[in-house]
């Protein structure tokens, strides 16, 4: 019976432990739009094979803008910090009238796309599919009647002559009022010798008794406010400023009806734009993510895949992105890895401190980072894609369950059996290190001889030397401290503590990997290893006994 097709390419947790997720996370967008791309990020399957290459042509275009010209990414990346969010405006524009802050977001939208489309244009002359922004001048102009492209919008009187009339007699009407206030003023000024504000008002201290008498008992002024320590006056209306105040709040409500009708017209015509927006807004989101990733790549030193039809997993010189940035923030160097992994198993041995399991992880990290489509850190990989992508490696979320070390193990290989499809990666650290040594080797060898003959690509590290062996199966080793400097080393290790004496051996360590043909090949380094870490002598000969 042919297995259904699983619902997704890797699990949360294979991409949390790969440093998928992380370096998902690390990737910087500006806008919503952006934000969105990522989160909806979807893999490439066998087959589409063209539509990732495609993927790929577009982002080397923003990484050669990022890497020959920094200062104009750096204004691409200003520009679109400056795009909010218009979808729930354009939603509104279909069935209401569009409010003055709408459209001028609306407005910043058109002005930012419209400096990007010319941007990329200067740049990359015409852009790819992907990153081409539909031309929405014509509505940018209708807001912005003026043509001076400022983030800025008002209700113009460009926008409608009769409008501009109307706020022109308004304009009149408030010069007739300040005249007859003014002249009313300059009377009371030139009769009783008090000065007025520019508003026209009399602010009189109460201690001034004989002032507040006189303004108070004028038929021209009244008491407009009045604190603890002022009282206030202003001219009184009369009939002729009543007049004039009628007529102006007749025409404020013309005028508020006839903005209204502008922001209605110019609704219509948003309205009319909505999808032509809409696409931009995907094309933003594009261009967003797109440079996220071309940053992310070009500052992490990563490059573009070679992408193959058949499975396969080749790296040189491959890097562990989390890791890496770990040992850089201790000023240390992080030693790249080459792995050819091809269908069948592969069989990683080596002491504990060797480097197994980040390398293992690397291994993961390159995988899904092709899937998806983003650069990957090494000097080359071709990759082959994956139907399915599993990692095991520890067990702390089922031991929050109460399961134990090897249960939690043998659980989920029971996931990878149950889902594991035709060019599959199958990657697993340590099968059976939880339970005791015979029955763990049995149980290594009998996984190794399972996935040996199916048409999976599958990486295996482990302690159990002989469990390697078979026609399918490349054996890797840790090159370890086989070619270290021993009378350097232990000329540091003899004037250091117990973690300098660790990260001395870590710093002599090859974590390079290398082929081996024959078990007697594989050099023994845990016990080694342990001496330098001051276990007694008599203790390691005792275990050099056994062993031989």
């Amino acid at each position: 019976m042919t297995k259904a097709i699983v619902k997704m390419l890797a699990s949360t947790r294979t991409r949390s432990e790969t440093g998928f997720e992380k370096i998902l996370s690390d990737i910087e967008t500006c806008t919503v739009y952006g934000g969105q791309r990522k989160k909806q990020l979807k893999p490439f399957l066998p087959g589409q094979e063209e539509l990732l290459q495609r993927e790929y042509d577009h982002t080397d275009v923003l990484c050669r803008i990022v890497q020959s010209h920094p200062g104009f990414a750096d204004e691409m990346i200003a520009c679109l910090w400056q795009i909010k969010e218009i979808g729930l405006t354009l939603s509104r524009s279909l069935s209401q009238t569009l409010s003055v802050v709408e459209l001028f977001d609306i407005k910043t939208f058109l002005l930012r796309t419209s400096d990007l489309r010319r941007m990329l244009e200067q740049e990359v002359g015409p852009a790819p599919e992907d990153y081409r922004l539909r031309d929405t001048d014509p509505l940018l102009d209708r807001l912005d009647p003026s043509g001076e492209r400022i983030d800025t919008f008002y209700i113009y009187d460009a926008f409608s002559p009769v409008l501009a009339e109307l706020r022109k007699e308004k304009r009149q009407l408030e010069l007739e009022l300040r005249r007859i206030q003014k002249e009313i003023r300059s009377s009371l000024e030139n009769r009783w010798g008090f000065r007025m504000t520019p508003k026209c008002e009399l602010p009189v201290p109460k201690a001034d008794k004989a002032l507040i008498e006189l303004a108070a008992g004028l038929p021209q002024l009244y008491k407009a406010d009045e604190d603890y320590m002022t009282v206030v006056y202003a001219i009184a209306p009369n009939t002729e400023m009543d007049s004039i105040r009628r007529q102006q709040d007749v025409l404020e409500a013309s005028i508020e009806a006839e903005e209204n009708a502008v922001c209605l017209a110019l609704t219509a015509e948003v309205a009319q734009w909505e999808k032509d927006l809409r696409y931009n807004c995907g094309i933003v989101g594009n261009l967003d993510f797109g440079l996220g990733k071309a940053r992310y790549a070009v500052s992490r030193r990563c490059v573009r895949p070679q992408i193959s039809s058949i499975h396969t997993l080749e790296i040189e010189k491959g890097r562990n992105l989390l890791v890496e940035e770990i040992l850089a923030a201790k000023k240390k160097d992080y030693c790249p890895v080459d792995v050819e992994l091809a269908t069948g198993v592969t069989a990683i041995t080596g002491a504990n401190m060797g480097g197994k399991t980040i390398s293992l992880k690397m291994m993961g990290q390159v995988a899904l980072l092709v899937q998806y489509g983003l650069y990957v850190p090494c000097e080359s990989a071709r990759v082959g894609l994956s139907n399915y992508v599993h990692i095991l490696v520890g067990d702390g979320q089922n031991m929050q369950r109460g399961l134990s070390s090897f249960g939690s193990e043998m659980e989920e290989l029971r996931e990878i059996l149950d889902n594991a499809l035709e060019r599959s990666l199958i990657l697993i650290d340590e099968i059976a290190s939880g339970t005791n040594p015979t029955e763990g080797l049995a149980l290594t060898k009998s996984f190794i001889g399972y996935f040996s003959g199916k048409p999976y690509i599958t990486v295996i590290t482990t302690h159990f030397d002989h469990a390697t062996v078979g026609e399918r199966i490349v054996n890797l080793q840790v090159r370890g401290l086989s070619g270290a400097d021993f009378d350097k080393l232990y000329r540091e290790l003899s004037h250091a503590n117990r973690r300098e004496r660790i990260e001395i051996i870590s710093k002599y360590t090859d974590y390079r990997l290398v082929r081996i043909d024959r078990m007697d090949q594989v050099p023994r380094e845990a016990l080694n290893i342990a001496g330098m870490l001051g276990v007694y002598p008599e203790i390691i000969e005792e275990a050099k006994r056994f062993l031989a």
